[in-house]
């Protein structure tokens, strides 16, 4: 009889307490309460998936899935990483479900989705870092529900050989991976990953497919300054990203990252103009942004801006 994994959940796995200051008026979500929220949670258990949505704690669940829109985690639900502002669980994982695919692509399919996002955790300890899974998942969907476009939001995959090809050559709408953070902060807030190694995950994801939408976010709060979200951005568009998310970074537990501040509204639309006049295609700036909330609707208007971008 195989014992279970020993999981660090992140409550335990950071030791900093650090209480998280009184949400200001304009962070607001609304609990879950319609038939549809229970109707997606239901599906998910049945087909075995894990979904960002609940492990992340994503304070948008109840307004998404209330839509039936449910963002899949692939890989488990057990991390090899530990971000400090990140609530998954932290542990050895077990090994990759070969189901998980074809249930992706069942549950795109009975959730009747127009757009559906994939993301998964890190699985370092995998020789492909989950690349393989990935295209597994996006064929499932393109087989079971051909009218649904698909967004990836992958991990670094620790810049394995092959692994970024893998994903780009199963033919995903939009390819997202976040930079999270600013490069100063990465050491405290994003252990083990690299800034310029996301960088050129998302600039080769554009040289191995040009027409493929590229996607990043970051969030604000965590103790950044203007100056560096604007350093960000430019970074971004050097690597030739198409969308910029931005988001309040909201503490999960008292041992995570503190918030250091509430970034404005104003502040958040500031944001969204000086990236559009970088050249983003299609940007979302606001406290509850996160990189799958209202991602069917932001596709359409990716698609929009770039063909009025090569009409004009």
């Amino acid at each position: 009889m195989t014992s279970e994994p020993k999981l660090r959940h992140p409550e335990k796995a950071h030791k900093a307490d650090n209480p998280s200051p009184r949400k200001p008026k304009w962070i607001r979500v609304k609990a879950p309460t319609s038939k549809a929220f229970g109707e997606t949670r239901r599906l998910m258990r049945e087909k075995n998936l894990h979904t960002v949505c609940e492990e992340a704690a994503c304070p948008n669940i109840g307004e998404c899935w209330s839509l039936r829109h449910a963002t899949v985690m692939i890989l488990g639900s057990i991390c090899t990483r530990a971000c400090a502002f990140c609530n998954v669980a932290t542990g050895k994982p077990g090994p990759v479900d070969p189901l998980e695919p074809e249930n992706t692509g069942v549950a795109a399919r009975e959730l009747g989705l127009k757009h559906m996002v994939i993301t998964s955790v890190d699985r370092d300890d995998l020789a492909d870092g989950g690349a393989g899974q990935f295209a597994l998942s996006i064929a499932k969907v393109h087989e079971y529900s051909p009218h649904t476009t698909v967004e990836v939001l992958t991990p670094d995959f620790r810049g394995k050989d092959g692994a970024l090809a893998e994903v780009i050559q199963a033919r995903p709408d939009v390819f997202n991976h976040n930079l999270e953070t600013v490069p100063d902060l990465y050491r405290d807030v994003r252990p083990g990953a690299d800034f310029q190694r996301s960088l050129d995950l998302l600039k080769g994801a554009k040289e191995l497919d040009p027409l493929v939408f590229t996607k990043s976010g970051i969030m604000v709060g965590l103790g950044e300054t203007n100056t560096q979200v604007l350093d960000v951005m430019d970074a971004m568009r050097e690597a030739d990203v198409d969308f910029l998310t931005i988001g309040q970074y909201l503490q999960p537990t008292p041992k995570h990252a503190g918030v250091d501040r509430f970034v404005t509204p104003d502040e958040f639309e500031e944001f969204a103009s000086k990236a559009k006049d970088k050249g983003f295609l299609h940007v979302a700036s606001t406290p509850m942004t996160r990189s799958s909330y209202h991602a069917d609707a932001d596709f359409a208007a990716l698609k929009a801006a770039r063909a009025a971008k090569l009409k004009g």
